[in-house]
């Protein structure tokens, strides 16, 4: 504040320091007393008050008639510092207004030169002769690598002009641009919890403005101190807040720069009246994650240190680079006085240790990724969700893609179950994240579980939900799952992460894949952040959609989980690593096992017929599942082994090409599990045995063989079928041809008295029932 007292009467001027671009200085004068007519003022500042030149004119020496003189006695010292700029123009606003029409503001202004021939200098001259030679230290808060970090940055200018009235100062910082090192990346831990600072939020912000009234205190991640030979003494303190990140989904900015990531730093001292704010733009590299930094149209008042803290902890916004050694940090400097010019300068810093202290990772680096799975309720034969996590430890090479092989037996209820259509999927690819949360791509009916993401580095991750959905054939898979992911963290959007893996069945166990090498990898980067995915967690947990088998042998989920290498973005060096996880049932015992079989022959019945053969299976619902079937016809029916016309290759039969000759019946096969039966053809199959064995090549949603062993067991035809499915059934029925194409042979009149077949059947929970169904004829009467 300054003040002067003509005739008496004080008048005052309040200064300071506009807190945004182009940061200069005002003043103002409110209330200027009635009680003098001023007419006209002239207000000079003085450079150097304490200069012999000003004695005539301080004090009572203004005032006095007589020719004296007022010295002072303290050293001199400059007051006033002009521009260190020199592009012009330089413009001088003022505006006043009157007592008596106190809501008009006349406004003025002067330029330091104007468009008049001959030109007038362009602002300020001597620019050249200002020295500028900044010099910058940083240092993360942590030696050890692949870990959450701070950052302490410092700047510091050597200008001994400052204080001398005889000097020149040395020329401010316009524009910093500043590099760290490859390695040191955004840390996906500091999303959770974190708020961002609006530019509303920014406008509140006031020299004496609480913590909180502006930019939110979630929003701070850092802390600012200033020194300035300008205030001797005084040490200005600030923030660093988070910008409110800008919306993909819409046109408008929320921040200046309409940036992913964008910085507020405050400068503030309530007892002077100052409060200054930065702005500046974050580039994070869209393959590597480096990070540039940039701050342009800084104050114009020198400093002689800057230091800037990023906070520390697990919510660190830093991730230090995952291999030892010295890195260098890069500051590029632009001066007030000669922008055309830059000035270059670079600190460097060590990382000593591996993550968590362990000693320092050399080639490759480890890979020894967690796993586990299980049901949550491990009843025999009861629905129950399913669940799964792969997790990593910091250090240890990226989660790249993972293979898991379920435990035999644990099937899902795929019938009333939507999928996710192929465009749908296409189009959560495109969309935000907010813009999925608000309206999800696929069907709620084709959702079947949710799944969680950990991302980050050190004891504390960010997690962040999304959505698990069955979809349709992919990579030639007969199904699939994808996961949908709205990646939202904090104030942060980075999209949508669609992962889609295929799902395969095996034929013959009924074991679920889910197919790594044929789904879609897990990202790696996203906008420039890289995920550092550490935490999978899959919960697959629609209601009565995952059963567990009906066996409570000990079985195991099988998973091999794949790493990254040493080159984070490339499949050449990815290698897997195999996991188990231990899976078993309980109270297989409480469950019952009486199915019922029969069988009947339709058409000829007299010796040498070639009658058909029809069975049907029905189990009971609620049973332990069919595991195997040993069935031995009556001795009246004998394998007629002329007619057997062609086998079928296991070549042909893998490639799908099996000659229609060798089809010799028609399978049909009902499970609660799908909507619709699987049926399709009964081969006879080469094998290693006497005779071809029967394989039912059933299709559908999903594709299952059922395959016998056929031999003669006194003087009958015997079928073995082992390794059924652990999978409940609600009937099955087998029609096998007859008369020309009939493999079966009556070796006596089957209407002469009745023939009993002899079955034996095993359920999954080791239980057995033996019956003797009436093989059935077409006998009149």
């Amino acid at each position: 504040r300054f003040g002067f007292k003509p005739i008496g009467v004080p008048v005052t001027i309040d200064a300071g320091i506009h807190s945004h671009p182009p940061y200069n200085a005002f003043a103002n004068s409110v209330g200027i007393s009635q009680a003098a007519f001023f007419y006209r003022g002239d207000l000079t500042l003085w450079g150097n008050p304490s200069s012999p030149s000003h004695d005539k004119d301080r004090g009572i020496c203004v005032s006095s008639e007589a020719d004296d003189s007022c010295p002072v006695s303290f050293s001199e010292k400059p007051f006033a510092l002009l521009p260190r700029s020199c592009t012009g123009p330089l413009r001088f606003a003022f505006k006043t207004r009157s007592w008596l029409h106190s809501e008009t503001w006349l406004e003025y202004g002067v330029e330091t030169h104007d468009d008049s021939e001959p030109p007038q200098p362009l602002g300020m001259t001597g620019c050249d002769k200002l020295a500028f030679s900044p010099s910058i230290d940083s240092q993360p808060s942590t030696d050890q690598a692949s870990s959450p970090s701070g950052l302490a940055f410092n700047v510091d200018i050597t200008d001994p002009g400052i204080g001398n009235p005889d000097g020149l100062a040395a020329s401010d910082i316009k524009k910093t641009v500043v590099t760290l090192p490859k390695g040191v990346t955004v840390n996906p831990s500091q999303a959770e919890g974190l708020l961002a600072c609006s530019e509303a939020d920014l406008d509140r912000e006031s020299a004496d403005s609480e913590p909180g009234e502006g930019c939110p205190q979630a929003s701070k991640i850092g802390t600012v101190e200033v020194e300035t030979p300008l205030l001797e003494g005084e040490l200005l303190r600030g923030a660093l807040f988070v910008a409110e990140p800008n919306d993909p989904s819409t046109t408008a900015s929320e921040n200046p720069f309409n940036s992913l990531i964008a910085l507020y730093m405050t400068i503030k001292d309530p007892q002077l009246g100052v409060n200054i704010v930065l702005e500046g733009k974050v580039e994070p590299d869209p393959e590597t994650g480096q990070l540039v930094a940039t701050f342009d149209d800084l104050p114009q008042a020198p400093f002689s240190h800057f230091r800037l803290r990023f906070r520390e902890g697990g919510r660190s916004p830093l991730v230090t680079p995952p291999t030892c050694g010295s890195y260098e940090t890069q500051a590029i400097f632009t001066p007030w006085a000669n922008p055309a010019t830059t000035y270059t300068t670079t600190s460097s810093f060590e990382v000593a240790q591996g993550a968590s202290g362990a000693p320092c990772p050399s080639g490759t680096p480890p890979f020894q990724p967690g796993f586990s799975a299980g049901s949550q309720n491990n009843a025999a034969g009861k629905y129950s969700p399913f669940t799964m996590r792969l997790t990593r430890r910091d250090g240890d090479q990226d989660l790249t893609r993972f293979d898991a092989t379920l435990p035999p037996g644990v099937v899902a209820k795929l019938a009333g179950v939507d999928k996710c259509p192929d465009a749908q999927i296409a189009l959560a690819k495109v969309k935000t994240g907010k813009a999925e949360l608000r309206s999800p791509s696929c069907p709620t009916n084709s959702k079947i579980g949710r799944v969680q993401a950990g991302a980050g580095v050190g004891s504390q991750l960010t997690y962040v939900p999304g959505s698990i959905y069955l979809a349709g054939p992919f990579g030639g898979a007969p199904l699939s799952v994808v996961a949908v992911v709205p990646a939202v963290a904090g104030p942060f959007d980075v999209g949508t992460v669609v992962t889609r893996q295929a799902l395969d069945l095996n034929p013959r166990t009924g074991e679920v894949t889910a197919d790594g090498a044929k789904s879609d990898p897990i990202p790696h980067i996203l906008a420039g952040i890289p995920l550092v995915v550490r935490d999978i967690q899959v919960y697959v947990d629609r209601a009565n959609f995952t059963l567990n088998p009906t066996s409570c042998d000990p079985f195991a989920t099988n998973a091999s989980i794949w790493g990254g290498g040493a080159n984070l973005f490339s499949t050449v060096d990815d290698s897997p690593v195999a996991r188990q996880a231990r899976y078993q049932a309980a109270s297989c015992a409480s469950l019952g096992f009486k199915p019922k079989l029969s069988l009947k022959l339709k058409g000829g019945t007299k010796r040498g017929g070639h009658p058909k053969l029809r069975s049907v299976f029905t189990p009971r619902v609620g049973d332990a599942n069919l595991e195997g079937l040993v069935l031995r016809l009556p001795r009246s029916a004998f394998l007629d082994q002329a007619h057997i016309r062609t086998i079928c290759t296991r070549v042909q039969f893998a490639a799908k090409a099996c000659p229609e000759g060798a089809i010799y019946g028609h399978a049909r096969a009902f499970t609660p599990l799908l909507s619709e039966p699987l049926e399709g053809p009964i081969y006879l199959r080469s094998s290693n045995h006497n005779l071809p064995d029967f394989v039912a090549a059933l299709h559908g949603m999903v594709d299952v063989e059922a395959v016998a062993r056929i031999d003669s067991k006194k003087g009958g035809i015997r079928a073995t079928f082992t390794e059924v499915p652990d999978a409940p059934i609600t009937k099955v029925v087998v029609n096998m041809q007859g008369a020309k194409k009939g493999l079966i042979v009556n070796s006596t009149d089957l209407c002469a008295q009745k023939h009993r077949a002899n079955a034996t059947l095993d359920a999954h929970n080791g239980k057995q029932s033996s019956i003797r169904p009436v093989v059935g004829a077409s006998c009149k009467g």
